[in-house]
């Protein structure tokens, strides 16, 4: 098995807590505290492709996402440690008061590319012919997919599960519970387990594709993961389970309900989540876990992404 070498960005092991909401106890493994400035999921998959950018001698760094993307913000705080430019291709508008996400990748200096709905669905073509274009004048460009679901990428969820047996007795949880935006931490997870020979369900709630998608999308990067690496594993499809129906109302909205969970929650934990990823998440495992007395054997993963919570202030002093 080959395993990639990496960047040692983010502060681990993040820790596993034991909370209660509404009278309910479960596990939580906290991914919100990956680093003050890129905290999240995100950087777990950046340690290994910035890595690989480094070593190329990248000049500057292309990845896209919305304009409230995690994954883009990271990248961009990231890279900037190690002194490499960073162009972002964001589906959204130039806004006069930047806030949240925005507002940091505005301060982190990024380039930004402004790219409508329709746009966006070719943002992979886009950032080829951008890369082409830099090349041809001797630039060195490193393309990033977004959310850094590659391949290599994945790789900062495979090595989680190594990371998790040394923090509990993993023989006694039965599935991982975390959000689903472009599907490398599942698929990750899903590689990670099968690699220790874990019987471990991975629970994918999906805020932007179809289920179909989604599924093909997670199992393409594990699968691939297993064949570029040479891996001594097979993937077991029935460990994915994939849910649908808890972002209904638009990737980068939130309804009402969910944020008055949401505020509960912070009020009860301490613990904030923000609207597009792990709000909608815990929603799901409120419902789905929770409420059948499961929270100590499923762990819910806080992927991060508070900084999206900002730009939803109106909607949210609203509810509370």
């Amino acid at each position: 098995m080959k395993i990639p070498k990496k960047i040692n960005f983010a502060h681990l092991p993040t820790p596993i807590e034991k909370i209660r909401f509404h009278s309910k106890e479960f596990l939580i493994k906290r991914d919100d505290y990956t680093g003050s400035d890129f905290l999240g999921n995100k950087i777990r998959k950046l340690e290994y492709l910035l890595y690989e950018a480094k070593k190329e001698k990248a000049d500057i760094i292309f990845t896209c996402g919305g304009d409230q993307s995690n994954h883009a913000r990271a990248t961009l705080s990231a890279a900037a440690k190690l002194g490499i430019k960073t162009r972002l291709y964001l589906w959204g508008k130039e806004k006069n008061h930047a806030d949240g996400n925005l507002f940091l990748d505005k301060m982190y200096g990024a380039e930004i590319v402004y790219l409508n709905k329709k746009e966006f669905l070719n943002v992979d073509k886009i950032m080829t012919e951008e890369r082409a274009k830099l090349v041809k004048k001797g630039k060195r460009v490193y393309v990033i997919l977004a959310g850094g679901s590659s391949t290599l990428g994945i790789w900062g969820y495979i090595s989680f599960i190594e990371e998790l047996k040394k923090q509990i007795n993993i023989t006694k949880i039965d599935g991982i519970f975390s959000a689903c935006g472009s599907g490398g931490t599942a698929a990750g997870l899903l590689v990670g387990a099968s690699v220790n020979r874990l019987n471990l369900k991975i629970y994918a709630v999906n805020v932007l594709f179809t289920k179909d998608d989604m599924k093909k999308k997670i199992l393409q990067l594990a699968e691939g993961a297993v064949l570029d690496y040479k891996m001594p594993c097979k993937i077991n499809e029935s460990n994915l389970e994939i849910f649908d129906g808890y972002s209904t109302e638009g990737y980068k909205n939130i309804s009402d309900n969910k944020i008055k969970i949401v505020t509960d929650f912070a009020r009860e934990t301490g613990i904030l989540l923000d609207p597009a990823y792990t709000g909608k998440a815990f929603c799901a495992y409120n419902d789905l876990v929770l409420s059948k007395g499961k929270g100590e054997r499923i762990i819910f993963l806080h992927t991060g992404g508070i900084f999206g919570t900002f730009p939803k202030r109106k909607e949210f002093l609203k509810i509370s």
